[in-house]
């Protein structure tokens, strides 16, 4: 069993060797946007700590993506800037919440995104703030005024100065031009205690956070409903986001759009296919000590000595019912109808399969193919509806006996629509082939 992990997603709040000083064996990421956490590896008691995350720049990280990954029993911390956010709209479902930050987040006593909100440089030059944050003015206030270094009326007059502007725009010279002069030795103390990391309450909240990694949650209170809480986010989607990369400048795909370059160009991929998901079949079987042809006779309603009804003879060929014995009738029957009889996503074996059998950079060029030619023909060519798409990648397949639904079936494709949405992809280079063929 792999050791578990700690991944910590920061920024401008802390930088990576505060975050080691703190957990040495953390794997620390940037900023957290929209689809980073789907992308990482993930196994039960791992830990995610989220402390930055892109606001403008990037879409922000979803709930969602969140309740997935405690539905897949990882931990997750927040704090300090995003992760303090997400924590205090997320600890019903078992985010947990480190810090001041997320305390005030949590009793409302902030409420907008800007309290943690700050302009910063890139990456390689160490993610350096522009501006200071509006948490960090309120408690440097406050401490000002506890140990009298900040007066309490000039540290009221600072909060109000720095909350009636935008966040982008609370640089410290913004602040202290907003200010009246009596208020500019107060000012200068703040910008001081703040600089030195003794008033930067989001690196401190940053702080907590790293060093509650290592606690075990409370199981009885991160029960929640999973099934309603977490529509709309899938393994699929998380295999999606894990594969995805930038392939070429401004160009993108993920093993997914790999896996369906072979089942629209490989004419060996319904045999693939159909391996597959026979495999996946016996295991269904033996977990409950039968046998395949017992678990799809049950599954199916049929009694497996008769012919088979109309309803599952149309997901047959013309001469399978006259030539396969009844097992193997009830077997490729299951196989074509996996949608509507399983709920096990065939995807990520079928990718498994693909990368032990080291085709999938071959497809993964087909891509990146399809990309080309769609790119430089995109003024000739136009790309039609999902439905004549699929209408045309028929074309290619459809034999003598056999119907529309069947060769959609072998290659995993719930319908026409379903074959169009993935084809539009590959439209360019498919036309771009049948010329060649042609010799046009």
């Amino acid at each position: 069993m792999s050791p578990r992990k700690v991944v910590v997603y920061a920024g401008p709040t802390i930088s990576e060797d505060q975050v080691l000083g703190v957990v040495p064996e953390a794997r620390v990421r940037p900023p957290v946007a929209r689809g980073d956490l789907l992308r990482e590896g993930w196994n039960r008691d791992d830990t995610a700590v989220i402390i930055d995350g892109y606001y403008r720049e990037r879409l922000s990280v979803g709930h969602k993506e969140i309740l997935w990954l405690l539905d897949e029993g990882v931990n997750v911390i927040g704090a300090a800037s995003m992760g303090a956010l997400r924590a205090a709209e997320l600890s019903p479902y078992g985010m947990r919440g480190a810090g001041a930050v997320f305390r005030m987040y949590a009793t409302g006593e902030v409420d907008g995104d800007d309290e943690v909100a700050v302009l910063h440089g890139p990456a390689d030059v160490g993610y350096p703030v522009g501006t200071v944050a509006m948490v960090n003015v309120r408690y440097g206030c406050q401490e000002g005024a506890r140990t009298d270094l900040v007066p309490a009326a000039a540290g009221e007059r600072i909060v109000e100065a720095a909350k009636r502007r935008p966040f982008t725009h609370r640089t410290w010279h913004e602040l202290e031009q907003e200010l009246g002069p009596e208020d500019h030795e107060a000012l200068s103390t703040l910008r001081r205690m703040i600089g030195s990391g003794e008033w930067d309450l989001k690196r401190l909240d940053a702080v907590a956070a790293l060093r509650a990694a290592g606690d075990r949650p409370d199981e009885a209170s991160t029960a929640w409903e999973a099934r309603s809480a977490l529509t709309g986010i899938t393994h699929y989607e998380a295999l999606k986001w894990r594969s995805t990369r930038e392939y070429a400048p401004g160009r993108w795909m993920s093993d997914l759009d790999a896996l369906n370059a072979a089942r629209l160009f490989g004419d060996d991929y319904p045999r693939l296919h159909e391996e597959v998901l026979t495999g996946l079949l016996e295991d269904f079987a033996r977990e409950r000590g039968t046998d395949v042809e017992a678990y799809a006779r049950a599954r199916l309603g049929a009694d497996g000595r008769s012919a088979p009804p109309p309803a599952l003879a149309s997901w047959l060929t013309g001469t399978e019912p006259d030539t396969l014995p009844p097992a193997e009738l009830l077997r490729t029957v299951m196989v074509r109808v996996w949608p509507v009889w399983q709920s096990a996503d065939w995807r990520p074996h079928v990718l498994a399969r693909l990368r032990e059998s080291g085709r999938l950079d071959e497809w993964a060029a087909t891509v990146a193919r399809a990309d080309e030619v769609a790119e430089r023909t995109r003024d000739r060519v136009v790309v039609p509806s999902p439905e004549i798409c699929g209408r045309f990648f028929l074309r290619r397949w459809q034999r003598k006996g056999t119907s529309a639904q069947v060769e959609m079936a072998r290659r995993g494709f719930r319908g026409l629509e379903d074959l169009g949405r993935v084809a539009r992809r590959f439209f360019a280079l498919d036309v771009q082939n049948a010329r060649a063929s042609t010799g046009r």
